[in-house]
């Protein structure tokens, strides 16, 4: 039953991505996902995480707030005539600890316009983010924490 749950999740996002509802779409989409299932089946483990529904929701809300409001600041700066950016790298200390939630956190980061995870430390310690404008690393930071790494632990922990 899991397999399937996760074969529908598979077939929308290939709609979403191909932009097609047909049937002949769906139904491949569906194929692909189970063949992609199929060859990793030994690799899957069971999710010892507990599901949280309405967590899970919020943390969505939050990127596609966040994502509203970092492609209009980009935008914004990208139209202005002088751009007084200071882009750079800066390291965000990790409070989530499975390679689950760091890769989650990480891919959050990188679909929000502006910003881009870089690299993880060794140690998964340390998260490596570049951003378009790091004037404020340490606001930046607390940006991240009370966004989107603390809705990660509400929703996974």
């Amino acid at each position: 039953m899991k397999f399937l749950w996760i074969n529908l999740i598979f077939t929308a996002i290939w709609a979403a991505i191909s932009g097609s509802l047909s049937v002949p779409n769906l139904l491949l989409g569906f194929a692909m996902g189970a063949l992609s299932l199929w060859l990793i089946r030994r690799e899957l483990q069971p999710v010892a995480y507990p599901v949280r529904p309405l967590k899970i929701l919020l943390l969505t809300a939050l990127f596609f707030r966040e994502l509203a409001v970092a492609a209009t600041k980009v935008a914004l700066m990208v139209v202005q005539p002088k751009m007084r950016l200071k882009p750079g790298i800066f390291s965000y200390p990790l409070t989530v600890k499975s390679d689950f939630e760091i890769a989650l956190l990480a891919n959050l980061i990188t679909l929000t316009p502006g910003t881009l995870s870089v690299d993880v430390s060794e140690d998964r310690k340390i998260l490596y983010v570049h951003a378009l404008d790091c004037a404020d690393p340490g606001g930046l930071r607390r940006d991240i924490a009370n966004g989107f790494e603390r809705r990660i632990r509400e929703a996974f922990e």
